[in-house]
């Protein structure tokens, strides 16, 4: 019998400010299974988004639904219970809230389950998620639409609306269920699967953003220091960057600090 363990650790951008991401793990007593979820709610700029609840509302909706859904249907793929949840969440407050509006309150997605035969995966958005063999090799599952447009298109919020769940443009999961089919979705046989992380793109910033080393190289930290340990190592990068006058800050990021989330699983 496997058993997984299992940490997490998730710490808002600034103190002041609800995090808007969202994590959870179940891993059942038996040790015959478990799944995974991490959202990152998309911070909404100043002004009416159709919404009376906000984001982290939304995040806890959606991440309830989908790792309960995750862990009680086992009989269908992740995409299906995306859009389930998604459905699930839009009728929670479909009566109160513009749902049309396009910027509704909306997250990114990762998440993964795992058996004795499979390891599913599901990822939307600039969420990622990350798969360890046991000889150490690490692939990255990542949805890269975001990172295609550039990033001076990203900076104006009307071209940034008309590409939010368009084609050619984006997608995240908001109000329609539909987008469930946009995801980056598979499975891997279990015995090809170690380890697993699913991080909010505050955490992975120590990869992407700051190059402090590859995926497997933050895969190692994770098993040594923890998600506690990264999130740490990721905010003290962020803030000698600051003290630099944030030489990267205007070409590749918007935030100083940023929501930074990480799950990290051994099977």
């Amino acid at each position: 019998m496997h058993r997984a363990l299992a940490s997490l650790a998730s710490e808002p951008g600034h103190p002041e400010r609800p995090n808007e991401d969202w994590a959870s793990l179940a891993v059942p007593a038996s040790g015959l299974g478990g799944c995974l979820v991490v959202l990152d709610g998309v911070t909404p700029p100043p002004g009416d988004d159709g919404c009376v609840h906000g984001v982290p509302w939304f995040t806890a909706r959606l991440g309830g639904a989908l790792i309960e859904l995750s862990g009680s249907r086992r009989d269908i793929p992740l995409t299906e219970i995306l859009a389930l949840s998604i459905r699930r969440t839009a009728d929670a407050h479909r009566d109160s809230c513009d749902l049309s509006h396009v910027r509704t309150p909306q997250a990114t997605v990762a998440a993964a389950r795992w058996d004795e035969r499979w390891v599913e995966h599901l990822v939307l958005s600039d969420s990622t998620l990350l798969l360890e063999s046991p000889d150490g090799e690490v692939s990255a599952v990542r949805d890269d639409r975001l990172d295609l447009i550039p990033r001076e298109t990203l900076r104006s919020l009307s071209a940034t609306d008309a590409l939010r769940n368009q084609e050619g443009g984006f997608f995240t999961a908001a109000a329609d269920p539909e987008v469930a089919d946009r995801a980056v979705a598979g499975r891997t046989p279990r015995s090809r699967v170690g380890a697993l992380a699913a991080l909010t793109d505050g955490a992975s910033r120590w990869t992407d953003l700051f190059e402090s080393g590859g995926w497997p190289e933050l895969m190692g930290l994770l098993r040594t220091e923890g998600p506690l340990g990264l999130v740490g190592r990721v905010r003290a990068l962020e803030q000698a960057d600051a003290v630099r006058e944030g030489a990267r800050a205007g070409a590749r990021r918007w935030k100083v600090h940023d929501d930074a989330t990480a799950v990290y699983v051994r099977l």
